[in-house]
C-alpha cells in the first residue's frame, strides 16, 4: 500500500469515528481536542474531507495484481 493511501485511510477512519461519535452521542472529539472551529480543527476537517475524496480513487484500483495474472494463466490452458 502506498504511503498516501495509508495516510488517507487513517484520516478517513478518524473522520468516520468522529461522525459516529457525533451521531450517537452528540460529541465532537476533534472539536473537544483542538477547540471549536479553531484553525487547527478546520485544517483537520479539511484534511479528512480531502482524504475522503481521495478514497474514491481506491475503487478504481486493482489491489491484487497476482490474482489477475493467475486468472489469465488459467484461461490460456
Amino acid at each position: 500500500m502506498k504511503t498516501l493511501d495509508v495516510i488517507a485511510l487513517i484520516l478517513v477512519i478518524i473522520g468516520a469515528i468522529n461522525w459516529g461519535l457525533i451521531g450517537f452521542f452528540g460529541f465532537d472529539l476533534v472539536a473537544m481536542l483542538f477547540g471549536t472551529m479553531s484553525t487547527f480543527t478546520r485544517v483537520i476537517y479539511a484534511l479528512v474531507g480531502i482524504a475522503g475524496l481521495y478514497a474514491f480513487s481506491l475503487f478504481g484500483r486493482d489491489r491484487d495484481p497476482d490474482r489477475d495474472r493467475d486468472h489469465d494463466r488459467r484461461e490460456v490452458k
